[in-house]
């Protein structure tokens, strides 16, 4: 898995909602342009120095891997976990600030009211992760009696909603049901998949419970994978889609980061630059057309039809993993032209909204 902080917190001012930041009240980022966040796609794991290591300090592939170069340990969300089987489940995510794959895992713990601890990872050092073999994000570490390490977004997603579902199982078992697969790439690299990461690992009972039909769980899987697979994919060439884009995300990167003049400058401009012509190699790999904005169009509506007029959600009246992973991918944007126009130009505002609403209700 390839790797934006916890996003701000709707405050309600008059009849409208705005969101804060810092000081600042704004509203929602396609009626005004808000400060947009950090992103960035993967130039290089290994071997930058100097410049290139400064602008991959600023960021960290997105659509792939994310983030701040900010390495802040920082207490989330404190909330009673009504769903968890008697003891406590102890959370901490290492994670990008604006990876959506991390995006996806915040929004699911967040709806089911589950506390949990963030440590922002340094992308290019990553030394708050150096406990790991795993070098990528998300991480979670859990502890419901017994330390455990969860890699993959969708891994975590489906290990932890297995475990709220599931009463007989502990945590360490359910976990060893999503074993890492070794594969090779066309490149020829040696990578790590799990066969099985859109399954909830449930009994008969249990499935009937969360799935009255099956085509509700083939549904659901469907869409996660779609996900992953496609939407990420979209995010990066269209927050880099012209220079002007490009300068906006770094930017914030260096307002936010920890940068002297000179380096803010550098990572700034050269960053903004390098990240546009990535872009463009991005959307030749993934086949996207010359407005890749016509993509994300096509992508966020396709969605939309998916739902239907007569569902709330594509989990009926409550979102299910599908919908938390969608929203967890598209919430990166916040703040950027990409999501603007993407909002004014697609079906999505109303499903959107009733996310972020039904997310702040249950994570409260």
């Amino acid at each position: 898995e390839r790797p934006l902080s916890a996003r701000p917190q709707p405050k309600m001012a008059g009849a409208g909602r705005v969101w804060r930041v810092g000081a600042l009240l704004l509203p929602p980022a396609w009626r005004l342009r808000a400060p947009g966040r950090a992103f960035g796609t993967a130039a290089g794991r290994g071997g930058s120095s100097g410049g290139g290591r400064l602008v991959l300090g600023a960021a960290f592939a997105l659509g792939g891997s994310a983030g701040l170069c900010l390495a802040a340990r920082q207490r989330l969300r404190e909330h009673s976990a009504a769903e968890l089987p008697a003891g406590s489940l102890q959370l901490t995510l290492y994670q990008y600030k604006t990876c959506p794959f991390c995006s996806k895992v915040r929004a699911f713990l967040d709806y089911h009211g589950l506390p949990y601890e963030i440590v922002e990872v340094n992308p290019i050092m990553r030394k708050e992760i150096k406990f790991s073999s795993y070098r990528k994000v998300p991480i979670l570490l859990a502890n419901a009696g017994s330390p455990l390490q969860l890699n993959d977004s969708s891994v975590i997603i489906s290990a932890i909603k297995t475990y709220l579902v599931s009463r007989r199982n502990s945590l360490e078992e359910i976990v060893s049901f999503y074993p890492p697969v070794k594969t090779v790439t066309e490149q020829g690299k040696e990578v790590f998949e799990y066969e099985n990461k859109y399954w909830l690992m449930l009994d008969e009972k249990e499935t009937k419970r969360v799935y009255p039909v099956n085509e509700v769980r083939v549904e659901e899987m469907k869409w996660r994978k779609w996900a992953d697979d496609w939407l990420v994919h979209l995010i990066s060439p269209n927050v880099y889609r012209t220079p002007k884009e490009a300068l906006a995300s770094f930017d914030y990167i260096v307002r936010e980061g920890k940068f002297g003049t000179l380096e803010g400058l550098f990572a700034k401009y050269v960053g903004a630059v390098a990240m546009f012509f990535v872009s463009k190699r991005l959307k030749k790999r993934h086949q996207l057309r010359e407005d890749v904005r016509e993509d994300l169009y096509e992508a966020v509506n396709e969605w939309v039809k998916a739902v239907g007029k007569n569902r709330l959600f594509m989990g009926g009246n409550q979102p299910n993993l599908a919908d938390l992973a969608v929203y967890g991918v598209l919430r990166v944007m916040e703040g950027l032209e990409a999501f603007d126009d993407m909002m004014v130009h697609t079906n999505i505002q109303p499903w959107y909204q009733r996310m972020e609403e039904v997310i702040e209700k249950t994570g409260v």
